[in-house]
């Protein structure tokens, strides 16, 4: 049941709003004064706080302010009986869900209170979600190897250096690429991804520069690409050796001018993006053999990073492991497995041509093939 602290310094107010709020069916809870609302706020775990302005001990501003600086889940609606537009305008400023004038309209106090739950409502879910997805990205293992990516890692991140990672398929490309975004000083602006590999020839340029309303037959509105939507961030250009030449000699002269030039218009447009790319082929051969271009290949490849294969850092299998199984039992909302020594050590011997991702797979699979504990006669069936 969600729950609603009041802090006002008139108790007839506060029963009345307790009495309607129970009738709807909330849970709520009263503080004679500021002082006293600060200290059940700080301990209670409300959705919602309703607080007076004006109160002894502790005035409602002071509380915002406290409140707000202790990071506070809950949404603040503010009340006062000596209001006007500049207060509501600066308690909402400061970190106020909304205002609401002495006497209530009880219907927009009703109607106040469900969207400030919707709004602590969508805050939750959206922590819940950043820290599934951070724990999906997370780079496991203490290998030589991997803490020499993460050493670069560090170096690299706070620089706007341009970053070409190599490593073959499923060896982690694309969490080194997130790791050093989020380590950059570009890390609330956008990171966004391309899959060079999935976009076909002719639709590229579109997708990394965007295109103006005719410029083709399917195009019947403008639409920004790829570069415009990073701006002030990251963008990630994956499998970027299979990108076409025409397509190339465009992300050649942004890199040179941080300019582009949508499919079919001639403005250029100024764009202000980090350039990380990645890919699973031997650059160097594909200039060779005339399919990559030598002068994009050493723009990209300011800095390079070659991401070791599972193979080559088979000491971090028990980690990875642990990890995977505490995090797809937790989705499937299974009771946690546990895996033997054994089991361990066979999956060690592997050959893990499909690395990383390969090695999830297996992991999901003998979590859903296997008995509570995984044993290496599981591994030998299943693996």
């Amino acid at each position: 049941m969600p729950k609603i602290l009041i802090i006002d310094d008139e108790k007839a107010i506060r029963r009345t709003i307790k009495e309607i709020l129970e009738f709807e069916k909330y849970n709520v809870d009263e503080a004679e004064d500021g002082q006293q609302g600060l200290d059940m706020a700080l301990k209670g775990n409300y959705d919602v706080i309703l607080s007076d302005i004006k109160m002894p001990k502790l005035d409602g501003t002071e509380l915002l302010n406290k409140l707000m600086a202790h990071g506070t889940e809950s949404s603040l609606i503010m009340m006062s009986g000596h209001g006007n537009i500049e207060t509501a305008v600066d308690a909402v400023k400061k970190g106020a869900f909304d205002y609401l004038a002495k006497p209530i309209d009880l219907n927009r106090l009703l109607v106040t209170i469900r969207n400030a739950m919707d709004k602590t409502s969508l805050v939750t879910e959206t922590k819940v979600l950043k820290k599934k997805i951070g724990k999906s990205y997370e780079m496991i293992g203490d290998s030589k190897a991997l803490n020499n990516i993460r050493d670069m890692i560090e170096k690299v991140a706070p620089t706007d250096a341009r970053v070409l990672i190599t490593g073959s398929n499923g060896s982690g490309k694309e969490l080194v690429a997130r790791e050093i975004h989020n380590k950059s000083s570009r890390v609330n602006a956008p990171l966004i991804e391309v899959n060079c590999a999935a976009i076909p020839s002719e639709l590229i340029e579109s997708e990394l520069f965007g295109h103006e309303k005719g410029a083709f037959t399917s195009a019947v509105a403008t639409r920004k690409g790829k570069f415009e939507l990073a701006e002030g961030g990251t963008i990630f250009l994956d499998e970027i050796g299979d990108m076409s030449l025409s397509a190339q000699a465009k992300v050649l002269r942004a890199l040179q001018e941080n300019k582009i030039t949508r499919v079919g218009g001639d403005k250029e447009i100024k764009v202000d993006v980090r350039i990380i790319a990645a890919t699973n082929k031997d650059l160097k051969k594909e200039i060779e053999k005339g399919e990559f271009r030598e002068d994009l290949f050493h723009r990209l490849s300011v800095i390079p990073i070659q991401v070791p294969s599972l193979n080559d850092r088979k000491e971090d299998i028990p980690a990875l492991a642990e990890h995977f199984i505490n995090l797809i039992c937790t989705d499937y909302g299974m009771p946690m497995k546990t895996i033997t020594k054994t089991a361990l050590a066979e999956l060690q011997k592997k050959d893990w041509t499909g690395n990383i991702r390969e090695f999830r797979n297996v992991i999901e699979r003998l979590i859903i093939l296997c008995g509570k504990e995984i044993t290496d006669k599981d591994v030998k069936q299943f693996a």
